[in-house]
């Protein structure tokens, strides 16, 4: 009996013990990358989810029929791919609420600038000319800066990570090792920099951690969206700080103010309802000291020079005023310049910034490792010597 326990029972209970083991680690790797891929692809969720709310839209703005009768018995039909939220708009639709309304009770069901534009075309009195720029909003180079973002979160997520693990480990079993046996050897020549990286461990690891975690909360900001924000209204200016940001809020602010203008909107509640678009303090804030300007008599191409420091927006505006074909085309040039060059800002923002963390987590790396040589080379010329 104790021969059979010792040949079969306890070398299978060995093997269970050890799949049981892999088995549960893959099933925890594949929970963290289901967790991580459900929170990096929310915000590109939540931009689907409001393409497809414009373009039903759009088809019963076409075909004439009522738009909140079409969005009620919409939720009617119990389809689930537009979410819990669209359910929600429905019922204060039914209510007897209007879709601003509505949409202003069901905050998050919409990024607040596309809420905003809605609301102004309401306010112009033909939604589908704000369909254009709110599409437009949503698609801001998701597609081409995938790749970028794709880098980033890979450095964010493996390569920092992974090099601060490996100096880490190093500096607890490995360095602390090769010190004792220095000491004992009585070998100083070619150990200053192991002796800076003992010496300076914490500091060096404590940098690290920083770095990590300011990485993590800027994939938080970036997946948390408008939520976050509305959280944090700081965030607001800190956005307005971003020049690609801020280039996409103007052209916002420049297309929805010549949508109105062209429609016939007062140039004053035309400014207040484009201010409302941009969804940001510092725009609206900008937005009242025109709209105080307007009161006081200013033109409207002088009033405007407050939401735009570089004063090209002000000459701009005053062209488009001279010309025959709307302001709208006269500033399409103009928006299709805002919008190449904030690509090519956050392009090269998130190149700059994945080369230099790449840079940061290879230089502790090639620390490490120009230190374990330079502990070989010691060792070699202390046996020569010996």
């Amino acid at each position: 009996m104790d021969n059979f326990l010792l040949d079969w029972v306890l070398p299978g209970c060995r093997v269970a013990g050890i799949t049981a083991l892999i088995l549960l680690l893959l099933a925890m790797i594949a929970g963290g990358l289901l967790l991580a891929h459900f929170a990096l692809t929310l915000p590109m969720r939540r931009a689907e989810r409001a393409r497809v709310f414009l373009d039903l839209l759009e088809s019963t703005l076409h075909q004439g029929r009522p738009l909140e009768e079409t969005l009620i018995s919409l939720a009617h039909s119990r389809d689930l791919s537009m979410g819990v939220r669209f359910h929600l708009l429905a019922a204060w639709l039914e209510s007897g609420l209007s879709l601003e309304e509505a949409l202003s009770r069901v905050p998050r069901f919409l990024p607040p600038q596309v809420s905003a534009m809605l609301r102004a075309g309401r306010q112009l009195g033909d939604l589908l000319k704000v369909l254009p720029a709110s599409r437009k909003l949503l698609s801001d180079a998701i597609s081409q800066t995938r790749g970028a973002m794709n880098y980033l979160l890979v450095v964010t997520f493996v390569i920092t990570p992974t090099g601060f693990s490996v100096f880490g480990l190093l500096s607890i079993f490995v360095i602390p090792k090769f010190m004792e046996v220095f000491a004992s050897m009585g070998v100083k020549s070619g150990t200053g920099l192991l002796y800076f990286l003992a010496g300076n461990m914490h500091t060096i690891i404590l940098i690290q951690c920083l770095f990590l975690v300011a990485l993590w909360i800027a994939v938080f900001l970036y997946v948390g969206g408008p939520r976050v924000v509305g959280w944090l209204p700081v965030l607001e200016r800190w956005q307005y700080l971003l020049p690609w940001r801020r280039r996409r809020l103007q052209r916002d602010f420049s297309h929805v103010l010549a949508l109105l203008l062209d429609g016939g909107v007062p140039e004053a509640e035309a400014v207040r309802l484009a201010a409302e678009c941009a969804a940001n303090s510092v725009f609206r804030r900008r937005a009242d000291r025109a709209l105080a300007a307007l009161r006081q008599g200013t033109s409207l191409p002088e009033a405007v020079q407050a939401m735009d420091d570089s004063g090209e927006f002000r000459w701009r505006l005053r062209n488009a005023a001279a010309t025959h074909g709307g302001f709208l085309h006269a500033l399409k040039g103009w928006h299709e310049s805002l919008d190449a060059r904030a690509f090519q800002l956050e392009q090269a923002a998130t190149h700059t910034l994945t080369t230099a963390l790449v840079i940061w987590s290879g230089v502790f790396v090639g620390s490490i490792t120009v230190a374990v040589f330079m502990i070989f080379t010691s060792l070699i010329n202390s046996a020569v010597l010996w």
